[in-house]
This record gives structure tokens, sequence and C-alpha cells, in this order.
């Protein structure tokens, strides 16, 4: 971190936080100056800070340029539902 990194990876960075540290958490991600690779199920996560998703399915990735709102949208899924 002194290095001033400019690319971050987390694996499930939410497992095991409280609500406080989650928060905190995502506050530090929206204001990095560089990018950050998220693997994770928490979808309050990326839609609070993936602004591109890799979705991996059927070992077929798919890359979709745009908030996780608009990849679940132009996937026929509702707000809250997880199903198309």
């Amino acid at each position: 971190m002194l290095e001033k990194p400019n690319v971050l990876v987390f694996d499930e960075p939410t497992n095991h936080l409280d609500l406080e540290a989650i928060n905190a958490l995502n506050f530090a991600f929206q204001k990095f100056d560089g990018t950050v690779f998220i693997v994770t199920h928490d979808h309050d996560l990326i839609d609070a800070v993936a602004t591109r998703i890799w979705a991996v399915d059927n070992n077929e990735i798919e890359d979709f340029k745009g908030p996780y709102e608009e990849y679940q949208a132009s996937k026929g899924v509702t707000a809250g539902s997880g199903r198309r």
C-alpha cells in the first residue's frame, strides 16, 4: 500500500465483515484511483462500485461495460429478484 498500487484484487472481500466495515470498504473502492478486480457474490457491493462486469457462466466470460443495474436489465432480471 505504501507504493500506491494502481491495481487491487479482492476475492469475496465482504465475507465476515459487519455492515459498518462493508460500507467503509464500498467507500474506499469508490474513491480508489485505479483498477479494482472484485470476485464476489455480494450484489449490493457490485451495484455500488462496479463499472464493468465480467460474468462467468458455463465456462464462458461475458464482458459487459456498464454498471450492474444495466447488466441485470440486459439479462431481463428485475431488481432484487436475482432471476431471469
